[in-house]
């Protein structure tokens, strides 16, 4: 198969493998067997055994131990329900998940759509987005955010504050009338409004209302990831929303979030996975595109810091991602990969998928069914799904048919 050229979203690093007769040899943990050599045969094994210890592997040697729960002050606040928006297509809310149960305090703006043709609770794609939910749409009533936005993807921003020239920059990675019409809802808040993807800013985000992060608990990852779990109890309190057919996406380092979130929150229905790469289902240990180092690096804040003794190191990890993909069984999840994004191995995305087949067999689903890699604009529709679009690090509109369509086979009743 044809890869083209090379992106990466940070800057490919030099020495980065990205031939595949380039990649050394590798040995994969089994996801069946315990730490202490005790082999997983049954479901009740799993759950009670095996599943809390590969939670807890992730917790001390990557993403860090989640320090806070849901807060007691915690509250919701409408701020607008317009009920003819994407042209009547849609009812359009601004609701406001105010972390410390205060305006002034931290806190996160969900922008939910939600199709008018629809009677009753309908299933949805919740997402986060990278520069404030006005990027997502050129709705031009919906208000510039007033948070910390990244910047990425072409929306240049001076001091990371959100300007009118990135209206509806990100719309292509939101096609909006695409979900509404195929009877999904859709929701999405700017993740930097969570906290801040820059390095000393932690205690600007959920994370502030903690003890301070020690060796190993959160990092940035795991700060996005408990939001994503409030976005959920909002969604719980919503009539007009199935909370129970929440479908969790995300893209990129937002990708790497879902999973995490999708790990430890088994309230979510499905996953998307959208070229989340290496600390998302992209296996570690096969040294090629995005490798620790890279991650520890400038990165370091997105994992805890005892993660860093695996630069250079990979084989000394006692996990790999497809453990992390397990850790979603037997629920359905959709890893998309781009032919060109060759900095998240979209090679050894799929691998972390077909890594994580024993378990989901175990658990009496089908598990990723093609053993070969499969062509780009190929979907397959298995429990583990999996798909590429032609082209570079990104989330394109074929990507949408192909999750929309997969969401279809899982969520619908």
């Amino acid at each position: 198969m044809l890869l083209g050229g090379v992106y990466s979203p940070v800057g490919m690093a030099a020495g980065t493998i990205t031939n595949e007769a380039q990649v050394p040899s590798y040995t994969l943990p089994d996801p069946l067997i315990c730490q202490d050599g005790t082999r997983i045969t049954n479901a009740q094994m799993w759950r009670e055994q095996r599943r809390p210890e590969l939670l807890h592997l992730f917790e001390n040697e990557e993403y860090g131990k989640t320090l806070l729960g849901r807060p007691e002050k915690m509250r919701f606040v409408l701020r607008e329900e317009k009920q003819d928006a994407r042209g009547g297509k849609a009812t359009r809310l601004r609701v406001g998940v105010l972390f410390e149960g205060r305006e002034d305090g931290r806190q996160m703006e969900l922008l939910v759509y939600l199709p008018n043709q629809v009677k009753g609770p309908v299933p949805v794609f919740l997402g986060f987005n990278f520069d404030g939910n006005y990027s997502t749409t050129d709705d031009p009533d919906l208000p510039l955010p007033k948070h910390y936005a990244m910047g990425l993807y072409a929306n240049r921003l001076i001091k990371n504050i959100p300007t009118e020239v990135g209206r509806g920059i990100h719309k292509s990675m939101w096609p909006y009338d695409l979900a509404l019409a195929h009877g999904y809802g859709v929701v999405t808040a700017g993740y930097g409004e969570v906290e801040p993807d820059a390095n000393g800013r932690w205690k600007e985000g959920p994370r502030g209302l903690g003890p301070e992060p020690g060796a190993k608990d959160w990092g940035c990852i795991g700060a996005w990831a408990w939001a994503y779990s409030r976005a959920l109890d909002y969604l719980e309190t919503n009539p007009r929303v199935d909370a129970k057919r929440v479908a969790l996406i995300g893209f990129s380092r937002l990708g790497k979030t879902a999973m995490w979130a999708g790990a430890q929150d088994e309230r979510f229905a499905l996953l998307v996975s959208n070229n989340s790469g290496a600390g998302g289902v992209a296996l570690h240990k096969r040294i090629f595109g995005e490798t620790v180092t890279n991650l520890t690096g400038n990165l370091g804040r997105w994992f805890c810091p005892d993660f860093r003794q695996y630069a250079t190191n990979e084989a000394a990890l006692p996990i790999d991602q497809h453990e992390l993909v397990a850790l979603i069984a037997p629920r359905p999840l959709l890893i998309v990969s781009g032919t060109e994004d060759l900095w998240s191995d979209p090679k050894g995305e799929f691998l972390g998928g077909l890594g994580a087949n024993p378990v989901y067999r175990l658990l009496g689903t089908d598990g990723l069914a093609q053993k070969e890699w499969p062509a780009p604009g190929q979907l397959v529709d298995s429990r583990i799904g999996y798909f590429m679009h032609a082209g570079k690090h990104d989330v394109t509109l074929e990507d949408w048919q192909a999750m929309v369509t997969y969401a279809d086979k899982y969520l619908k009743r």
